[in-house]
């Protein structure tokens, strides 16, 4: 049988979210640190352990045959590789950021001004949407520190809560792109038996994530009331309880309407509601 090979980050902000997507997804290995690659236990999969710039072109190669690495990775390497899933983690946003003291009204004020970053590619194509001429500065390393020793006007740099921007006396002003985690693949390997079964684990945790279980009681004459409101996975199940004319009703709720609905659920005679992590749904 064919083994899998995946690669993840070895070291950064997305090898700790990528270690436990792959172990929640019920695969055995051991996550080290000192090797490059680690072999699973309980399913045809090898994890190679990388920087995440050489990410997107050993999934080109065919080196590997899956990766984890954020959108701003794929964009800037400017590889030929398949989207097969975002992960819904390693969210961030690059952004150019200015000094606080730089009274900047309108994107075109950068037009002759100098921006420093690691993301020449992805920089360089939205300065050209945009009909602005700057002078594009390729630093390695921290690109904050650029304007304060007078290397550059600006920055463009990924942003996650904007306290490294503050500390160094920069606001940000303008969006370039949002990015987050995605599983990505070479070209076809999306119909391969192996990846789909890999993809549908990975797609199970996810759902799971986004959901709670909720058990609940209701009297039957506001059984319907309440089961308006719960959509479920298909439908809500009903239980009969031991007290007369009452039930228990089974169902998930989306994660991002949660509290809203237990909201509306109570007015409409809910009672006794129990909340429960999910670790997987299979659909």
């Amino acid at each position: 049988m064919k083994t899998l090979k995946i690669a993840i980050q070895k070291s950064g902000r997305l090898n700790e979210k990528s270690v436990e997507l792959l172990k929640n997804c019920g695969l055995s290995f051991e996550n080290y640190k000192s090797s490059l690659i680690s072999p699973v236990s309980n399913f045809p999969l090898e994890i190679l352990f990388l920087r995440d710039d050489d990410i997107p072109e050993y999934v080109q190669d065919g080196i590997a045959d899956l990766g984890i690495v954020g959108e701003n990775v794929i964009q800037e390497t400017e590889v030929k590789v398949s989207y097969l899933q975002r992960l819904g983690f390693g969210r961030c946003s690059l952004k150019i950021a200015v000094p606080n003291t730089y009274d900047i009204k309108s994107i075109a004020e950068l037009n002759g001004k100098s921006i420093a970053t690691t993301y020449p590619v992805i920089l360089g194509k939205f300065l050209k949407q945009k009909d602005i001429k700057a002078d594009i500065r390729t630093i390695s390393g921290s690109v904050e520190i650029s304007p304060g020793l007078g290397l550059s006007d600006a920055i463009c740099d990924l942003v996650s809560t904007g306290g490294t921007l503050k500390s160094n006396g920069l606001k940000p002003f303008a969006d370039v792109m949002s990015s987050e985690a995605v599983l990505i693949g070479r070209s076809g390997s999306e119909d391969e038996e192996l990846v789909k079964e890999l993809i549908q684990r990975i797609q199970s945790v996810l759902r799971a994530k986004e959901t709670k279980y909720v058990v609940l009681n209701v009297h039957k004459d506001n059984l319907k009331a309440v089961t308006a409101l719960l959509p479920g996975v298909k439908s809500p199940s009903v239980v009969p309880l031991a007290e007369e004319d009452w039930v228990a009703v089974h169902t998930v709720i989306p994660e991002r309407d949660f509290w809203d609905r237990i909201s509306q659920l109570k007015q409409a005679g809910a009672q006794g509601i129990v909340v429960m992590p999910i670790e997987k749904i299979i659909l």
